[in-house]
């Protein structure tokens, strides 16, 4: 079966470039290696600029180096570094997972609405996809009873991800037990898109441990790009089993092969030095929180959301009679504000808004938002 149009990733494409505010960004505030060394202890940061400057720009370790394997594996419960596999971003991860996993006719039950990979990878494999939809009469939730309907006895796989993308709904560590036994009724495996890990809120809700922790065929997938600020490095991963992650590294190697060096150098030092990095994400996030809940106290009469309680995403829904692609090009083209459309989740008369754009950058793009809208 061929692969769908990507809708959200070539609606960004068209803008991303060419707008002030980017405010539907999913991730953190981007940061740069003078950030990473003036962050890290003084000692990691003189060490890591000498790697850098000292490393030849061959080939690296196929599967990730033996040192940051290591160092990924100890953030979890359960794991040893060869249940580990460093990936080209999350997004080549759940499309090894999904490759290694499925085979055409297999049941699949995935959240929605999703980053779009969750469902077209394994519609375009053959599989038999159900939707376990997080839109509920009053906002976005999980419902664990929508779940227990749509499993089945032939269940291969069920996908979720907490915090939500884009909706910024949770499962809580009790929900997520509930998850774990409905998949060990049936014997499926438990994709768990965790690319909002260490994004939690000062004062807010804590996150559950990763799911991998908790049941043997729970996989987590996680990234440097969200939490982190590091989508650049294109560093993702996924914590599984030696086997699972062994297999997925024999489809990889037609893919991309291995992790680019440099990048690995990196997120070791990121990874083991993140009580130093993380912090900084509170102070950006609550600062925005701030404006974004003003923004939408004082636009009431025509805007609302469902404010994140972890992660960055939430949708913002909008009363003017406009379609989502049509308005979101609009701010794009004549405000240089860039929102994403709902229509490419599957939730129209929404947009997509991220929290963890510059504290500047995302009032300045509120303001303009407010006057578009307003202009409806």
């Amino acid at each position: 079966m061929p692969y769908e149009t990507f809708a959200l990733e070539r609606w960004m494409t068209t803008w991303e470039l060419d707008v002030d505010c980017d405010i539907a960004e999913s991730g953190i505030l981007p940061l740069s290696l003078d950030d990473i060394y003036a962050l890290v202890p003084s000692r990691k940061g003189v060490a890591l600029e000498r790697a850098l400057h000292g490393t030849s720009l061959g080939y690296s370790e196929a599967r990730g180096s033996i040192d940051l394997r290591t160092a990924l594996a100890a953030t979890y419960a359960r794991a040893t570094p060869d249940d580990i596999l460093v990936t080209t971003g999350a997004i080549e991860a759940n499309f090894l997972l999904f490759n290694t996993l499925l085979a055409p006719g297999d049941h699949v039950v995935a959240v929605s609405p999703a980053y779009q990979q969750l469902h077209s990878v394994p519609r375009a494999l053959g599989a038999e996809v159900d939707l376990w939809s997080v839109i509920q009469d009053n906002g976005f939730a999980y419902d664990l009873d929508d779940l227990r309907a749509l499993v089945r006895d032939d269940t291969k796989l069920i996908v979720i991800n907490t915090p939500h993308n884009p909706t910024g709904a949770m499962l809580d560590s009790a929900q997520l037990a509930e998850v774990v036994a409905i998949a060990e009724r049936v014997g499926a495996w438990v994709l768990s898109d965790e690319a909002y890990r260490w994004l939690e809120h000062s004062g807010g809700e804590k996150l559950p441990a990763p799911l991998h922790d908790s049941y043997e065929r729970a996989i987590s997938v996680g990234t440097l790009s969200k939490p982190f600020g590091l989508p650049g490095l294109r560093i993702g991963w996924f914590a599984a089993n030696a086997e699972i992650a062994s297999k997925a590294w024999g489809i990889r190697d037609y893919v991309s092969l291995s992790p680019a060096k440099m990048s690995d150098i990196i997120a070791q030092v990121v990874i083991e030095e993140r009580e130093h990095i993380l912090p900084r994400n509170a102070t950006i996030i609550a600062d925005n929180l701030v404006t974004a809940n003003a923004f939408f106290e004082r636009n009431a009469d025509i805007v609302s959301w469902q404010a994140p309680r972890a992660g960055l995403l939430a949708m913002m829904r909008y009363s003017a009679d406009i379609p989502s692609m049509d308005l979101a090009n609009k701010l794009a083209a004549e405000a240089r504000v860039m929102l994403a459309p709902g229509s490419t989740f599957g939730i129209e008369h929404h947009l997509r808004i991220g929290v963890g754009q510059r504290q500047d950058i995302f009032a300045e793009g509120l303001r303009r938002t407010e006057r578009v809208l307003r202009s409806l």
